[in-house]
């Protein structure tokens, strides 16, 4: 079976920034990477270097910058309002602390991380950029599974991730779970 759209992956690897450099990320054989090919779920050029490989077969290659995450955006450093990040109106300040990686979501649900570059009395800036923003990716690995997707994994893979495009939500809500 090869890697096609809709198969469940499972790959080991390492990812280098650079050729000659350390390894920044590793997966192994006891726990690998694994996703289902086409769900958006990984990079778009990543998933088109594996098409058609089968389990066995090793793999070695770099994307670019722009086909990874990008150059680094000033438009992905913001400034919010600090009240936001209150619970029962309290801020904890060892949460939201200079340096923390913090789990966010946009207004269309999806997650995203951002890191805490300053804290004052009234905003935390944060930095949306992903981390290898910038940077060209090396990957060398192998393909270790490749099988059919479960009917409940493509359920879950192609679910909503959150939010509400249903415009319902200001009429007693559209039923789906979004929170609405």
């Amino acid at each position: 079976m090869t890697i096609s759209k809709d198969k469940v992956v499972s790959v080991i690897y390492e990812l280098k920034t650079d050729l000659s450099g350390e390894i920044i990320e590793k997966a192994v054989t006891e726990t690998p990477l694994t996703y289902l090919c086409g769900a958006g779920q990984m990079l778009e050029k990543f998933e088109e270097k594996l098409m058609g490989l089968k389990v066995g077969d090793s793999f070695d290659f770099k994307l670019d910058t722009e086909e990874a995450y990008g150059e680094a955006s000033e438009e992905a450093v913001i400034d919010l309002p600090k009240n936001i990040f209150e619970v029962n109106g309290e801020f904890d300040s060892e949460v939201i602390a200079e340096g923390n990686v913090v789990p966010m979501q946009d207004n269309s649900g999806r997650r995203m991380n951002g890191i805490v570059l300053e804290v004052t009395d009234a905003i935390i800036k944060m930095d949306f950029n992903h981390p290898l923003a910038g940077d060209a990716l090396f990957f060398k690995g192998e393909v270790i599974e490749v099988r059919d997707a479960s009917e409940e994994e493509m359920k879950e893979a192609y679910a909503p991730q959150g939010g509400c495009d249903s415009g319902s939500c200001d009429d007693g809500g559209c039923g789906s779970g979004c929170g609405c």
